[in-house]
């Protein structure tokens, strides 16, 4: 059947491989996933009439058994009054019945079989199509992200950057400069100072000499 043909190749289709190849890989998934949805539609639709298959096959065997049964009845009832014409008539009907029965019996099996074969089919697409989807979601994340980082870098000019930098950089000089000036003007200014201090130390040296000589001269005195 077609549907089952088409089920086949979408359930062994390698995913991952036909994405990397497609030059659209979300246009790609789009239609895998379209495909997917479209053939479990026509797969359960087909498990559908499958269901109602098998119930009628149900209900016409319980027909024919209680045919069955009642030809055998009857056969009975005519070989107990000595009419084997009418029990051999009774048992040909019984027995063309019961090839009936056997007949639709088979055929219930194989519906039954069908129906498990459908049930696992059925679970396959549903896990191809969660991958599909997900491979999906993942292919518009990854675009949307690209998409920011696209805008981002139009947004932003690196070479303004660059030229701010440049004119930090500049400015750091001037006052390094401004820095170095300011510098060169204590230069010299410790020595200066130091000599300053050692010329009060030396005064007061002098001045504790000279207080020691008058206390020695008034003691004379």
């Amino acid at each position: 059947m077609g549907v089952f043909s088409r089920f086949t190749d979408i359930v062994n289709a390698n995913l991952n491989s036909l994405l990397d190849k497609a030059e659209n890989p979300e246009k790609m998934v789009n239609l895998i996933i379209g495909e997917m949805e479209q053939t479990l539609v026509e797969v359960r639709s087909t498990a559908a009439q499958a269901i109602a298959d098998k119930k009628e096959l149900v209900r016409k065997n319980g027909q024919l058994k209680k045919q069955i049964a009642g030809w055998d009845e009857r056969a009975e009832i005519a070989m107990s009054r000595d009419r084997e014409d009418l029990a051999r008539a009774a048992i040909v009907e019984k027995n063309k019945l019961e090839e009936v029965f056997a007949a639709q019996n088979q055929e219930l099996v194989e519906v039954e079989s069908a129906m498990a074969r459908l049930e696992q089919d059925t679970q396959s697409l549903q896990a191809k199509l969660a991958e599909a989807k997900a491979r999906r979601e993942g292919i518009l994340l990854r675009r949307t992200s690209a998409q920011k980082s696209l805008e981002v870098r139009k947004s932003v000019d690196i070479r303004k950057f660059d030229k701010a930098f440049n004119k930090f950089e500049v400015f750091e000089k001037r006052m390094e400069q401004l820095e170095a000036q300011v510098e060169s003007y204590d230069v010299g200014s410790g020595t200066a100072l130091t000599d300053q201090i050692e010329s009060l130390v030396a005064d007061e040296k002098i001045e504790q000499e000279l207080a020691k000589l008058k206390n020695k001269v008034k003691k004379v005195a």
